[in-house]
């Protein structure tokens, strides 16, 4: 495990299961229907049980780079917040732009709600295939910008899936560091 403060806040990287986590929230990379998918989505779905899809339902979708709240339902969190991040085509439609957007979206409804810490996977990484080396810096930019800023939210942790994906954030974390 990896852990930094920034301004106020505690920035951290572990390797996990995020629908474990107990944190105030964890972070959905959802698809824009919000009905539950693969990957991410598909375990956040499964572990917190059908009050999720049901408060998604009436959501009515997400749009790319954006965020909504429900309940955590069977989950330790309270909450989740389902975010979509971009389908990486070589990184020539904005996707980078899109991804510190969804990383930022989710921290402002975060601070809207007024929660403490937030639980985050490595967005876009999996089924869209944004290459986890760039989207661990993108992640972590746009979180660190934001601690800048924000002293409201006291913990962010990124639970990386697989030995790979936390070499890429501890990487990208060292580089911003210097």
């Amino acid at each position: 495990m990896v852990k930094v403060t920034i301004n106020k806040s505690v920035l951290e990287l572990i390797e996990g299961d995020i629908t474990e986590q107990e944190t105030d929230a964890i972070v959905n990379a959802a698809n824009s229907s919000l009905l539950g998918g693969g990957g991410v989505d598909g375990a956040i779905h499964r572990a917190g049980g059908p009050k999720i899809l049901e408060e998604c339902r009436k959501l009515g979708g997400c749009p790319t780079g954006e965020a909504r709240i429900t309940t955590g339902g069977n989950l330790t969190a309270k909450y989740v917040i389902h975010t979509v991040g971009p389908i990486y085509f070589g990184g020539k439609r904005r996707e980078a732009e899109l991804l510190a957007n969804a990383y930022k979206n989710s921290l402002n409804l975060a601070s809207q709600y007024k929660l403490k810490s937030v639980a985050f996977p490595s967005i876009s990484t999996g089924a869209y295939g944004y290459p986890v080396n760039e989207a661990a810096m993108v992640a972590l930019k746009a979180v660190i910008n934001y601690f800048k800023t924000h002293t409201d939210i006291e913990q962010v942790r990124f639970v990386l899936f697989g030995q790979k994906a936390y070499q890429a954030y501890d990487k990208a974390l060292q580089e911003l560091a210097k």
